[in-house]
């Protein structure tokens, strides 16, 4: 399986870290939170990933170049100057994803999750959610029993991990879109799977989230 690293966007809420430096290049404990992704994707078996840039991005593909060195091979799917979004950002690379399921992260997350999922088989979607950070009570989606719903009680948050068909993207132009839309229309029709995991899990959004996936690195060793 195929992976994309979502890692266009400008990281306005990580500034002043982000003037200069794009948000995927932020380290978090020594190390950047993409190299993170790359480390944990060859340890899990994945070879092939896509890693979409726009702000700053040339500095992404300087730092990483071929993904040799990592363990993977990574092409870029380049949106320019403006970033397309999460959803405009994948349906932009569809072209390098090929026809089968592919995983996508979103670079500004770290989680051990251990990266295998079930094969899709009448789903568009399995996405991982955990539980409600502090900056984020309200949740993205009702888990239950494997499935994901819009409306219900117990709302759990979306957590960047998911796997997708290329069908759930077919047919869309290529513009500034969020993902989230189509997530829900996916689930409306019922055809989104899910995980509930709870294992470690931060959104390093801003620069108070990065301080305590640091505080939580050198407190693990």
């Amino acid at each position: 399986m195929k992976c994309m690293l979502l890692s266009a966007g400008l990281g306005k809420r990580l500034r002043p870290l982000t003037h200069q430096t794009p948000k995927p290049l932020v380290k978090l404990a020594g190390k950047s939170l993409i190299e993170h992704h790359l480390e944990r994707l060859a340890g899990a078996g994945y070879e092939e990933i896509v890693i979409n840039l726009s702000y700053l991005g040339d500095q992404i593909k300087q730092q990483l170049q071929d993904g040799r060195r990592h363990g993977v091979r990574i092409e870029y799917s380049h949106e320019g100057e403006q970033p397309l979004g999460t959803g405009g950002g994948i349906i932009h690379a569809l072209p390098l994803l090929g026809n089968k399921p592919f995983l996508v992260i979103s670079s500004d997350i770290w989680c051990d999750h251990p990266l295998s999922f079930p094969e899709l088989e009448q789903d568009m979607a399995h996405l991982i959610l955990v539980d409600n950070p502090p900056h984020h009570p309200e949740g993205d989606f009702v888990y239950q029993s494997g499935k994901v719903y819009n409306t219900g009680k117990s709302f759990l948050t979306f957590s960047g991990i998911g796997v997708y068909t290329p069908e759930l993207f077919r047919n869309r132009s290529t513009r500034q879109l969020a993902l989230a839309p189509l997530l829900h229309s996916a689930v409306e029709q019922g055809h989104v799977s899910a995980e509930y995991y709870t294992g470690q899990w931060f959104d390093i959004g801003t620069a108070e989230r990065l301080k305590q996936a640091e505080i939580f690195f050198s407190e693990a060793g």
